[in-house]
């Protein structure tokens, strides 16, 4: 099962949730800093989608009651969309809030959980770090090339490619941040303490049930 399938089946079954450590150092600074942004970002992103909503409803006013045909609408909630999608990806993943297949968590040993955790966090940074300097690379030759898209509008596409690569660069910063608390501090500091959601929750739940109770 996925983390956002059942987040809400979860969140009506646990109980009051344990307060978030506090990373001293360094680390601890970073952590802080990247949620402050993560605020930020989370609030642009839903300003972004509302946005989105309105440019087509706009459009569709328009060219079926108006009669007036718009070129712009599309790309213009395209590249709203893409803004929020890919700059909330950190905020997510501070959440731990990405689907993720949840089939083992609950069948291993914490130990060997916490290694296939870790083992995850390290290929995910490998695949955005190459998705973050992919996108770099696609902006800087739109931006030095002049690109736009091949619409009649024809908006510069470095805009784009800039939100994609500038969103990957903050969620492999978040997988950084997140594997040097780990390693350091142990997994309730990287959002790895206890099973959210799918199978390794519900074993947990179904243990809890069966076990005698003193």
């Amino acid at each position: 099962m996925s983390h956002a399938f059942d987040a809400a089946s979860a969140a009506s079954q646990a109980g009051p949730a344990a307060p978030e450590p506090r990373v001293p150092g360094l680390l601890g600074a970073i952590d802080r800093a990247m949620k402050a942004v993560n605020g930020v970002v989370m609030l642009l992103g839903g300003l972004a989608l509302v946005g989105a909503c309105l440019v087509l409803s706009y459009s569709v006013f328009v060219r079926y009651w108006l009669k007036e045909p718009t070129d712009w609408q599309d790309e213009m909630a395209v590249f709203l969309i893409v803004g929020a999608t890919f700059f909330s990806a950190a905020a997510v993943q501070a959440k731990r809030g990405h689907v993720a297949i949840e089939a083992l968590s609950g069948l291993l040993p914490p130990r060997v959980n916490r290694i296939r955790l870790l083992l995850a966090d390290l290929v995910s940074i490998v695949f955005v770090t190459f998705f973050a300097w992919k996108s770099w690379s696609l902006f800087h030759e739109a931006w030095v090339d002049g690109q736009v898209s091949q619409s009649t509008w024809g908006p510069p596409l470095w805009i784009p490619y800039a939100l994609m690569a500038a969103g990957m660069s903050f969620l492999a910063l978040q997988f950084l941040l997140q594997i040097a608390e780990a390693l350091r501090f142990g997994p309730r500091a990287a959002g790895w303490a206890n099973p959210k959601v799918g199978l390794g929750a519900d074993l947990n739940a179904k243990s809890l049930e069966t076990s005698p109770h003193p």
